[in-house]
């Protein structure tokens, strides 16, 4: 009854204190738990005590109590108290290595028998101030409770004494003090340490492995931390012995670069031909050399380091020459083509119409990426966005009376970024379009930021003073100005996407006119959408799709099986009718060109046989199969091997188009390969004129890069990390709105 009447005040009071109660009553569990061994250190020094509100006598709070010095403590964090309060020096009756007396040899000394009983007197103390816990205050050894006495043997000092002894050493001599009280720890009962016992052939297989590891990691891994502490604490504990660096500088290396250089070897030597590629002529630091074979797979070559400046077209040529001979020997014609990132128009075509079976070609992925710097240099819309967002970006960043109002805004909960990049210097965004792009992202989600600075009464005032204030103004205050921002973004978005799928598909020749088709589709798409003329966005387009085509793309179009097209009759035929007059040309003048003289009639007459009668319907739908893949989820040819193989196995009596077809088809459209981590920059540059560290540093990269390939693994470490701290950013935020909400509810 008197619970049904009683204030609300009253209940809330109650429920308070039982909470205080409950709060108490865990915190002894867990100092008793303690005691026995089975909880944390610091409960032997410390009380829970329970304080009473001196008026209705109901539980008010819990503190905790150090039993050393008598201090009181909050006690919701234990954990934090014990090391603020033991650990960190606090109280004077505590130091940092602290062992159990059960552990120390017996004290023989008669004056130590003479003192008084501090422990019983300190739990008797407690008893009398209302704890129920039979504890001893001091069950640890403090080593400033021993002092030498005159007769050389160690006295008990009091815990009442009135100033503890300071060592002559200071704090460092706790830890020297600790080591001898390990020393007779081991003297009392020696216990050998557990050995791991491994054999020859386990400890050379663990080092093998060890070995893979740190070659496929090429340098990320310094060898010198080998030599860490830690990591020989690690191996000693695992009973493997410290591993040489000589060993695995010299002989390890050297066996593990044998062993892929033949693997290597071995593979090229069973293709018929091959492409090789080299990427990195744009990266000026070093050029990375590949070979494509037939079959779909890469081999690594070698790396040629460029001096970190600009290559002339001539050394180029020599170069790419120089890797032909390193890689056919005597029989240069089994090299069908080169790919390169660079020099297409000077040491591409040089070494082409030197060797007329040779078909070398630019990279498809720098032709979409340089035209992206094509529309930035050439189309007035970049021009009127970059001037305009160059005005916005500057007077946010500099004017102190602008940038107020919009760190007032950002604090109001809108992500936005701090400063809003600006590329320098504003001549150089044609050469890099990073900072460009960041600074479109920037002032994209800004917007509504913007709007608000513009309004806000402080920014009027700046604009009756400054003009260029008011002309931000007028420009943020423009619709037509978002919409060309948002067409810009959007087309440099468009090309970039374009790019990714590039690099991750990696297209053979035959599929650059159908790439580029694509592209020009998504570019009308885009005018429609943000209202802007076609004629010059075509002829930006048209000009830089001039500067990358190859006559092969025509060719290895119309005879890859992959593009025929079903007729009225139900043949499978090439597409001709998606070539125009000048392509239709080059297809004729290209296969003659890669047969001699005497079949250059006859490959055009199996030319027009092709044309007129086509493949097989059950072969072109075979070859034309596609199937989903499980990582993207697009839909792919299921067998991209095989519009190679049906012109060796069922179109043989095409015998001289047949060996055109198969040369060409194969060819990979893009020179980009394995990416390559920092390291690979620093090994190089790290070695000087030494001709052994050289040597050495290919090898790790030769090693290294073999591996990669043979896990199909073309992403760089730094890519890897990138994604995981994105993915556990994400699981973090997205545990977080979790917790929130649980909070909230």
């Amino acid at each position: 009854m008197s619970t049904a009447n009683s204030s609300p005040v009253e209940a809330a009071e109650d429920v308070a204190a039982n909470a205080v109660n409950k709060r108490y009553e865990r915190l002894l569990a867990l100092r008793t738990k303690a005691v026995k061994g089975k909880g944390a250190w610091y409960w032997a020094h410390f009380d829970p005590i329970l304080i009473r509100n001196p008026d209705s006598n109901q539980p008010k709070a819990v503190k905790l109590k150090c039993t050393l010095c008598d201090a009181a403590f909050s006690a919701s964090n234990p954990s934090r108290t014990a090391s603020e309060h033991l650990k960190r020096g606090a109280c004077p009756n505590f130091s940092l290595m602290l062992k159990p007396i059960s552990q120390l040899p017996p004290l023989s000394s008669p004056s130590s028998q003479s003192q008084p009983n501090h422990r019983k007197r300190s739990s008797e103390s407690r008893q009398a101030a209302g704890t129920s816990l039979d504890v001893s205050p001091i069950n640890m050894f403090d080593s400033s409770r021993f002092l030498p006495g005159q007769s050389g043997q160690f006295q008990i000092q009091g815990l009442m004494s009135p100033k503890a002894p300071i060592l002559s050493g200071g704090r460092e001599d706790l830890r020297p003090l600790a080591m001898l009280e390990e020393s007779v720890k081991k003297l009392k009962s020696p216990k050998s340490s557990p050995t791991y016992a491994l054999s020859k052939e386990q400890v050379d297989a663990a080092f093998d492995l060890l070995a893979d590891w740190f070659f496929e990691l090429c340098g990320s891994v310094t060898f010198s931390s080998l030599e860490h502490p830690k990591f020989m604490a690690f191996l000693k504990q695992v009973g493997l012995p410290e591993v040489s660096k000589r060993e695995l500088l010299c002989s390890r290396l050297d066996s593990k670069f044998e062993e892929a250089r033949r693997e290597s070897e071995a593979r090229i030597r069973d293709a018929a031909f091959f492409q090789i590629a080299c990427d990195g002529w744009k990266s000026k630091s070093f050029v990375k050399f590949t070979v494509n074979l037939p079959n779909g797979t890469k081999v690594f070559r070698k790396v040629v380091h460029s001096n970190g400046g600009a290559v002339p077209s001539q050394y180029a040529e020599e170069v790419l020459w120089e890797t032909v001979g390193e890689v056919c020997g005597d029989n240069a014609q089994s090299c069908v083509g080169i790919i390169a990132d660079k020099y297409k128009s000077k040491a591409l075509k040089s070494l082409e119409l030197q060797n007329n079976w040779m078909v070398n070609l630019s990279c498809q992925l720098q032709g979409f990426c340089s035209l992206i710097k094509d529309f930035n240099r050439e189309l007035p819309l970049f021009a009127s966005v970059t001037d305009k967002c160059f005005k916005i970006a500057n007077l946010i960043n500099s004017q102190p009376q602008v940038r107020n109002p919009f760190l007032k805004f950002r604090l109001q909960g809108v992500e936005v970024p701090t400063f809003i990049t600006v590329p320098t210097p504003k001549c150089e965004i044609s050469k890099n379009l990073g900072p460009f792009i960041a600074m479109l992202e920037d002032i994209l989600t800004c917007s509504q930021i913007l709007h608000l600075v513009v309004l806000d009464d402080s920014y009027k005032v700046v604009c009756l003073e400054d003009v260029a204030a008011a002309e931000v103004a007028d420009v943020i205050e423009d619709v037509g100005f978002w919409n060309d921002v948002g067409a810009a973004h959007s087309l440099i978005k468009l090309i970039m996407g374009m790019c990714e799928e590039i690099e991750a598909e990696r297209p053979l020749v035959g599929q650059c006119l159908p790439l580029w088709e694509e592209l020009r589709s998504k570019i009308k798409e885009w005018c429609t959408k943000y209202n802007v003329g076609e004629g010059v966005v075509e002829k930006i387009v048209e000009r830089r799709f001039k500067k990358n085509y190859h006559p092969a793309w025509s060719a290895a179009f119309i005879l890859d099986p992959q593009h025929l097209v079903r007729d009225a009759s139900g043949k499978y035929l090439p597409p001709f009718k998606c070539l125009t007059h000048e392509q239709e040309k080059d297809v004729d003048k290209f296969v003659t060109r890669l047969v001699s003289g005497e079949e250059a009639h006859i490959v055009l007459m199996e030319l027009m046989k092709w044309r007129s009668e086509g493949l097989d319907p059950l072969y072109a739908q075979a070859v034309q199969l596609k199937q989903q893949d499980p990582l993207t989820g697009k839909m792919k040819i299921a067998n991209p091997q095989s519009s190679r193989l049906v012109w060796e196995t069922c179109l043989k009596e095409f015998k001289s188009l047949s060996k055109v077809a198969v040369r060409l088809l194969f060819l990979q459209a893009t020179s980009c390969g394995i990416k390559c981590d920092w390291s690979f920059t620093r090994l190089f540059r790290g070695q000087g004129p030494s001709r052994l560290g050289f040597d050495r540093v290919q090898k790790l990269i030769f090693v290294a890069a073999h591996a990669k390939l043979d896990r199909q693994d073309f992403s760089s470490a730094e890519d890897k990390d990138a994604e995981l701290l994105i993915s556990t950013n994400g699981e973090d935020e997205m545990m977080n709105e979790v917790l929130a909400h649980s909070s909230s509810m």
